[in-house]
């Protein structure tokens, strides 16, 4: 078991940059607050954080790459859905009557901090899509 957790680490290092760019950029086109985007990214430290934000590398916790591999999912969902690029990166912070959201925004259930919140976010898009 060990042996496997040694053998992922350089691959979650080789994926941090890209991931970090992917995720500070939409995070960027969505107008997210740099604590709207620690709460995406599972709280880490501020130190953490600041650091991945500068840099965009470093090694990543698998929670995090889970994280922003939602966060690309929903943001691909959307402009699939939406033709219109600012009609889609606006869509999270529109209020929204489905059972899922209860009138809230889809960013207020992202930001529950909870992986699940990120899940069905991107599941609710899916299904939208005709892939749930």
């Amino acid at each position: 078991m060990t042996q496997l957790r040694i053998a992922e680490a350089p691959v979650r290092r080789d994926l941090a940059g890209p991931a970090l760019r992917a995720f500070f950029n939409i995070a960027g086109q969505w107008g997210l607050s740099n604590e709207q985007e620690r709460v995406l990214l599972g709280s880490p430290g501020r130190s953490t954080f600041y650091r991945w934000k500068r840099d965009l590398s470093g090694q990543l916790p698998q929670d995090v790459l889970e994280r922003i591999s939602y966060v690309l999912g929903i943001y691909k969902a959307l402009h699939i859905l939406f033709s219109n690029g600012r009609q889609a990166d606006e869509w999270i912070g529109r209020a929204n009557t489905a059972p899922l959201f209860g009138g809230r925004t889809a960013l207020e259930r992202m930001l529950g901090g909870q992986v699940a919140d990120l899940f069905v976010v991107r599941q609710y898009l899916d299904a939208q899509r005709g892939w749930g």
